[in-house]
């Protein structure tokens, strides 16, 4: 039942003032993608402590829309790197892969899960899709749904923070001859309408990351073939993130404290794991095909689509680059999901009727 009007309109000041203090804390401290990490480590801890945090859904869209235009800069750098990319997109394809059967491993044997909610627990993205087909089968949506999410909060603060520590968080990128947005209205309004269309348009048909990537690709193009030169001052894209750091933090909204302790190992235990398999990767397409550190390291980070093409921006790295792998990645789990659970769900439905049996409670599906 959708709340009155006037709580809605509380709950999302409320929202968004907590997240920007964690986005300004963060900033002062020169933290690399201050505004993001902060946002949602605030967001996380006031959804923990009850607060009732959300914003209302087309405000999220319209700042994930505003992230893609913002965020996308061609260059012929990146255009002539696209050759090396087959190979690259290839690799965190398979990379995925042995993150998936690596933490669905772990969750197994450290953490007695049965083996299917250790596969949606530890599949890497695809949120939405997982917590479906979870439904479907009756998992422990809970369990999945904090492993999920706990990895895209570390991510958030550990990648930026070790991207800083070794020096590769690069300088703001703006197109080249880039002017205020005041000095050509018309571009503006090209760049926006076209922006939503594509954003609207991907939205309508699935297409995951759409709300970004739409914007980004019409972005990259108008920039890129010089066709338009403004670029949105940097508060804009500070406001952006702040937001939408604080959609992330509020999907721990509900979550009792003590409930989120009971499954803390598993979900930082599962993010070790794959994030060792996946740097393990990063590191050898790097060395093997000379490309840009930090942004391999995004571009196989185990995290959501929208979270790492989000981070991509906040560090001012290739978010065309990152978004094609994370777009190949989630078509992969897309493509994958439905035959693992059609392999897996009827060898999982006897486990657990033999398991409730065993405790001699009724098997409810």
């Amino acid at each position: 039942m959708p709340l009155p009007a006037t709580q809605t309109l509380r709950r999302t000041i409320e929202t968004l003032l907590i997240a920007a203090a964690g986005g300004i804390a963060f900033n002062l401290a020169h933290f690399p993608a201050g505004w993001i990490a902060g946002s949602m480590v605030f967001s996380v801890a006031a959804a923990l402590a009850g607060r009732p945090l959300g914003l209302p859904n087309n405000l999220a869209r319209g700042f994930y829309i505003v992230l893609g235009m913002i965020g996308a800069v061609a260059t012929p750098k990146t255009v002539l790197g696209m050759t090396t990319w087959p190979v690259s997109i290839a690799a965190v394809t398979v990379a995925m892969a042995c993150v998936t059967l690596g933490t669905t491993a772990y969750l197994k044997r450290v953490h007695g899960w049965d083996t299917l909610t250790a596969v949606f627990g530890g599949i890497p993205g695809g949120l939405s899709q997982v917590m479906v087909l979870a439904a479907e089968q009756g998992l422990d949506l809970r369990a999945i749904a904090i492993v999920q999410s706990t990895r895209v909060l570390i991510l958030a603060v550990c990648v930026p923070a070790g991207l800083g520590l070794a020096g590769l968080a690069g300088p703001t990128l703006l197109p080249v001859g880039s002017v205020a947005i005041m000095d050509a209205p018309w571009e503006l309004v090209i760049m926006v309408g076209l922006s939503v269309t594509a954003a609207l348009v991907l939205l309508r048909a699935g297409f995951p990351g759409g709300l970004i990537f739409g914007p980004m690709v019409v972005s990259g193009i108008l920039h890129g073939g010089d066709y338009i030169h403004i670029a949105f001052p940097s508060w804009f894209a500070d406001l952006a993130m702040i937001a939408l750091g604080s959609v992330a933090g509020a999907r721990f909204t509900g979550t009792p404290f003590r409930v989120m302790v009971g499954y803390l190992g598993a979900a930082i235990g599962s993010f070790v794991v794959a994030l060792t398999i996946a740097a393990a990767f990063a590191l050898a397409v790097t060395v093997a095909l000379s490309l840009h550190a930090p942004d391999v390291v995004v571009a196989y980070a185990p995290g959501s689509i929208d979270a790492m093409m989000i981070l991509a921006l906040a560090l001012h790295l290739d978010p065309v680059f990152v978004g094609a792998h994370h777009l190949a990645r989630v078509f992969t789990v897309m493509l994958a999901l439905p035959l693992t659970v059609r392999v897996l769900a009827p060898v999982s439905k006897a486990k657990r009727e033999r398991a409730a049996r065993a405790k001699g409670e009724e098997f409810v599906e």
